[in-house]
């Protein structure tokens, strides 16, 4: 019952039914709903999800593999629990994965497709990324996963010896218009030798980026031009030497980052020595952990006889394993100064694969023009 004043007197007003208080239900409508996702199934610790499954499929699209190529829903299935068992079992066996190697193939893999696609931007658009980290982690996830299936396979099949007549039998044994065709792949190592240079001809690349230097403090001069016009860094040069880096994760040489991280904005280096050649560095912005910097690299030009005593060096080497004296693993690790692969046997590593393996029909044309002429171990 609801009580009224009303001046001095009251008045009981009886309850009528429309007058309580209306008591508002959200109405769902069951024909709406939809199914944001589902477990599809569970290996040890891991889930896989039924978008996990489609993920696959995008990424198998991303690749360039075709419809016909493409394999059943089935099929990417029992492949998703074949690794989630691989990689649970990683764990139970105790399989330590390196971190540090991962995240280098990271970076050698998100450079190698921003240089292909265009530009960082341009690659997090292609990924339906929202920022350069995000596609990051994911790469980061993808790469460990597939770290440790591989070596969790590795372990099992360490002691497994298969014979040529059992390949043969087994290649046999399948139909003919089932056999798969398998594009001719490569395996490649190297060993790079970097000519010496003398100290005169070091000078005159470190007076040069001084004048460099000078010119955009004093006169205005375009850095981003320079570095077009002059750098010795093909790879960034096209786009005025810029470069993103990152304090929590490692990328470029140590010499570069101490540099860069220790850069105020609108700031640039004093000439500093890598062993890529002599650098200096102008930072743009400062966003966070984050530290965009454009660079400028000259490397000091080596004279006929700096080259000729780098050839020799190589010639020695190649004829130390030519007579057996040495594998070329070893003669790698003591000769070779691309720290890059001399600790890996020299095996140069395919960065859109992140294996050892080049298709050849794939593989850069400058690489294969050194290479055709090549025999198996040669």
């Amino acid at each position: 019952m609801f009580s009224v004043s009303i001046m001095s007197g009251q008045e009981i007003i009886e309850e009528k039914e429309d007058a309580k208080e209306a008591i508002t239900k959200e109405v769902i409508d069951t024909s709406k709903r939809f199914k944001i996702d589902g477990v599809a199934a569970v290996v040890g610790d891991y889930v896989v999800l039924e978008s996990d499954i489609d993920r696959q499929f995008d990424q198998l699209v991303q690749a360039g593999v075709s419809a016909a190529e493409m394999p059943t829903r089935c099929q990417m299935f029992g492949k998703l629990l074949e690794d989630k068992l691989y990689m649970h079992h990683s764990i139970q066996d105790s399989i330590v994965v390196n971190d540090a190697e991962i995240r280098s193939n990271i970076d050698q893999q998100i450079n190698a497709f921003a240089q292909q696609i265009g530009s960082m931007e341009k690659l997090v658009a292609y990924y339906k990324k929202n920022t350069e980290q995000e596609l990051r982690d994911e790469l980061y996830d993808v790469n460990k996963n597939g770290k440790m299936v591989k070596m969790m396979q590795d372990k099992i099949i360490d002691e497994i010896e298969v014979t040529p007549e059992e390949v043969r039998q087994f290649f046999n044994n399948i139909k003919e218009d089932e056999r798969p065709i398998f594009g001719t792949e490569l395996r490649v190592a190297q060993i790079v030798v970097i000519p010496e240079t003398t100290e005169a001809a070091k000078q005159k690349v470190i007076d040069r980026l001084n004048e460099f230097r000078a010119d955009v403090m004093d006169n205005g001069a375009s850095f981003t031009t320079k570095a077009v016009l002059y750098s010795d860094d093909t790879a960034s040069k096209k786009d005025g030497g810029r470069y993103t880096l990152n304090r929590n994760r490692p990328q470029m040489v140590k010499e570069f980052r101490d540099v860069a991280f220790s850069l105020e904005e609108g700031e640039i280096s004093e000439p500093f020595e890598s062993i890529f050649g002599y650098h200096i560095i102008y930072l743009n912005k400062i966003r966070g952990q984050e530290y965009d910097v454009q660079h400028i690299v000259l490397r000091p030009k080596e004279t006929d006889a700096d080259i000729k005593a780098a050839k020799d060096e190589l010639e020695n080497a190649r004829q130390r394993i030519i007579a057996g004296d040495i594998t070329f693993a070893d003669a790698a690790l003591e000769v070779s100064d691309e720290v890059e692969t001399k600790y890996d046997g020299g095996q140069l590593r395919n960065p859109e694969t992140q294996d050892y393996s080049f298709e050849l029909t794939r593989m850069d044309t400058e690489l294969y023009t050194q290479l055709q002429n090549l025999k198996d171990g040669e």
